[in-house]
């Protein structure tokens, strides 16, 4: 472990059940912090980092708002992080899953804390792509694509239909802003026409939510693509498609190296 008296800034994530799945490395930076930045709405890890820093930790779930810019909402947490450096306090930012997935904020304050001459540092932790593969058996051997859903759909991405593709929050596509509850679908109906070029209709899909406490099951549903728009997917939603088809093989690549028989994955 890095010496702790060396690090100005560090990014830790609590897991998606926080409860088992905190490492021994970051429940020592929560402790050692003079102050605890924190980004959860799971009430059991709120306590959790609550109960390591009675004295540091503060949300931030307070600079969140309803129809506010994710994108202004995260320069806000990035600003906050920095004024605690510059008061000369060690300061931990602790996030939801893995701090580095899906987390534009907790980059930026890395970056900008190590261009104003600070030490920063980020840890890994469990992800909810953690939790899929291992509750949905997903291997990675023949090669898997991912997306955040909205970035997918505004954009020309490529999709190759032989590997996984994983689209994440996929309950808010379309959407730019935070909102309370259930975010608009909006652009679910078009998210299902996009990827119904590349796969048909009747193509399976699975939405899956990892469970974040312990006991309790992940919810996992799957139906045909063409059915997508009628389901209500969650915040903390993700969506996962099988590949399609096998991997076109490269001939003159197995020609040359001599593999002409083994079979491709």
């Amino acid at each position: 472990m890095t010496d702790i008296n060396n690090e100005q800034l560090i990014v830790v994530g609590t897991g998606i059940r926080a409860t088992g799945q905190l490492t021994i490395e970051t429940i020592a930076w929560i402790r050692a912090a003079d102050k605890v930045l924190y980004i959860t709405a799971d009430p059991v890890a709120e306590e959790v980092i609550r109960s390591l820093n009675p004295d540091g930790a503060e949300s931030l779930m307070d600079l969140y708002g309803s129809d506010k810019l994710r994108l202004d909402t995260y320069a806000d947490i990035v600003e906050r992080t920095m004024n605690y450096l510059r008061q000369g306090l060690r300061v931990c930012m602790a996030v939801y899953g893995h701090p580095g997935v899906l987390a534009m904020s907790t980059h930026e304050a890395v970056r900008k804390a190590r261009a104003e001459g600070y030490t920063a540092k980020m840890l890994p932790a469990v992800s909810a792509a953690d939790c899929l593969y291992a509750d949905l058996g997903v291997d990675e051997f023949g090669g898997c694509i991912s997306y955040e859903a909205t970035d997918f759909l505004l954009n020309l991405r490529a999709i190759d239909p032989a590997c996984h593709l994983i689209l994440w929050q996929i309950g808010g596509v379309g959407v730019l802003t935070y909102e309370t509850h259930h975010y608009p679908l909006v652009g679910l109906e078009r998210l299902t026409q996009k990827l119904m070029a590349y796969y048909g209709p009747n193509h399976p899909v699975t939405l899956y939510e990892a469970p974040q406490f312990a006991g309790v099951d992940p919810i996992i549903g799957t139906g045909p693509l063409c059915q997508l728009p009628h389901s209500s997917p969650t915040p903390n939603a993700t969506m996962y498609i099988p590949p399609l088809a096998k991997p076109q093989p490269d001939t003159q690549v197995q020609w040359e190296l001599g593999m002409q028989t083994q079979v491709t994955a």
